[in-house]
């Protein structure tokens, strides 16, 4: 579902991002994915496909380092991977546009919302992690990893998602530390939802309650899914998901036009 049509490039200083983009009207959706996940996953293509359905603009793609965009993983950050973000948002979409972010994609959903209020009507979550790499990565660091970032400037991380594992890089961990927001104040006020499973192995839900309380605005709401995991993927997942993207789209109709 969703694959439909040719994936498209745009050219950076020093990469191309893979993109795939539906015309439609405003306010439209940019979706934002996670670490190490790609444009390809199961609640972009459903955004995609909800967005052709109500004629409403939409655009997904991969940052450097990640599907089918260029560059290298191992040089990627918080701050790069914001930048991807912030080239999508303002080269390839025309006034106001509700951000998606899910997992990391979350954290830069707040930051690309930071940089461009003006452009940013609303905002969803999905799983959100602000500062990932210092709460969830930096403080479980065992002294194998310290020794391994400090003498090669890497370690492979086990992941539940990728039996290989994957490299964490000294880079990454101190570039992210530029960029971190908690516990706030964080001075975005446009509509916010924080959807958040309680069976969330690798973010803790409280995170959305946290982020909640640390944003300016007051349009921000969490819901919680009592038996959600962290992908929240399920039929159900997905048609909540879509139901919170329909009542920002409805509700910030009017927004910056």
């Amino acid at each position: 579902m969703g694959d439909e049509g040719p994936i498209h490039s745009l050219e950076t200083a020093d990469t191309t991002i893979a993109y795939r983009r539906t015309a439609g009207r405003n306010p439209g959706l940019v979706f934002l994915g996670g670490f190490r996940s790609d444009m390809t996953g199961i609640k972009a293509t459903a955004l995609e496909a909800w967005a052709k359905e109500t004629g409403r603009a939409f655009v997904r793609f991969d940052y450097q380092g990640h599907g089918a965009s260029g560059g290298e993983w191992e040089q990627g950050s918080i701050g790069q991977w914001c930048d991807d973000a912030l080239a999508v948002l303002d080269r390839l979409t025309e006034g106001p546009q509700i951000l998606v972010g899910s997992s990391m994609g979350g954290w830069i959903a707040l930051l690309v919302a930071l940089a461009r209020p003006h452009r940013v009507a609303g905002l969803l979550g999905i799983a959100p992690a602000p500062d990932f790499t210092e709460r969830m990565i930096r403080s479980r660091l065992g002294p194998d990893q310290l020794v391994a970032l400090e003498h090669d400037g890497r370690f492979i991380a086990p992941s539940a998602y990728d039996p290989a594992g994957y490299p964490i890089t000294r880079h990454l961990l101190e570039e992210a530390r530029a960029h971190l927001l908690l516990p706030g104040p964080i001075p975005i006020t446009c509509p916010v939802r924080l959807l958040h499973g309680q069976r969330d192995p690798d973010i803790p839900w409280q995170t959305s309650l946290e982020l909640a309380d640390a944003l300016a605005g007051e349009d921000v709401r969490v819901v919680l899914v009592k038996d959600g995991d962290h992908r929240l993927s399920r039929d159900a997942d997905i048609a909540l998901m879509l139901r919170l993207a329909g009542e920002l789209a409805e509700k910030t109709k009017g927004h910056g036009t």
